[in-house]
């Protein structure tokens, strides 16, 4: 089953034995999610973008109700504007794609929603592996750890996918510290691959960084 670079990401930042969110700061995984939508639709051909614009070349539905509705959006929206305004207004909607998201590997068989309580007074909401979407969880570490490890040219959503990893601070994610330090440069070589992944990844990190700095000043 082929998952969409968004239903991957929101895989990896999913613990896979709890099925609840991993620790991450909350700006990094909503523009995660963000650049992967991005990210998806320049796969999909609807998209292209430098750093300066972000057009619309194709409004062709893929079928993918996450996919397609930005797509909707941008398509909408009226003048040019560049990614650095998609990551930023993806990002501050990233909660309904999250859900639209998790809902679609819910269809797909991947997770199972179970809800309760914590404390016995919160909402806890937690999407476990589904047992015949397993392998579709550890598969998506497993690939990219591999490409990591190896010196092979990695196929473009894998480049792209590490390219994202690195600059939302996934990695730690995917690879052990030690592996961490032995293969950083393997990293930045697999990140930098594609141009998309070099313009979306360093937009991503800068916008991240600003969204920090403003949170710390404030």
């Amino acid at each position: 089953m082929k998952l969409t670079m968004p239903e991957e990401i929101i895989l990896l930042l999913l613990d896979d034995k709890t099925g609840r969110p991993i620790g991450l700061p909350p700006p990094a995984g909503d523009y995660a999610l963000a650049s992967a939508i991005l990210m998806q639709l320049s796969l999909d051909g609807s998209i292209d973008t430098d750093p300066e614009k972000l057009m619309v070349t194709s409004r062709k539905p893929s079928g993918d109700p996450v996919s397609d509705e930005a797509l909707t959006l941008i398509a909408t929206t009226t003048g040019l504007k560049d990614s650095r305004h998609w990551i930023v207004e993806l990002g501050r909607q990233a909660e309904h794609f999250r859900s639209m998201t998790l809902e679609r590997l819910v269809a797909k068989g991947v997770l199972k929603k179970e809800e309760g309580r914590f404390l016995w007074v919160f909402p806890d909401r937690r999407y476990p592996k589904a047992p015949e979407g397993e392998m579709d969880m550890v598969e998506v570490r497993a690939r990219l750890r591999s490409v990591l490890l190896s010196d092979e040219i990695p196929e473009p959503h894998d480049s792209l996918m590490i390219g994202l990893a690195r600059s939302t601070g996934i990695i730690p994610f995917i690879l052990t510290a030690a592996e961490q330090e032995k293969y950083n440069k393997r990293v930045d070589q697999v990140a930098d691959l594609e141009e998309l992944g070099r313009t979306l990844s360093s937009v991503t990190k800068e916008v991240y960084a600003m969204m920090l700095a403003f949170a710390g000043a404030h």
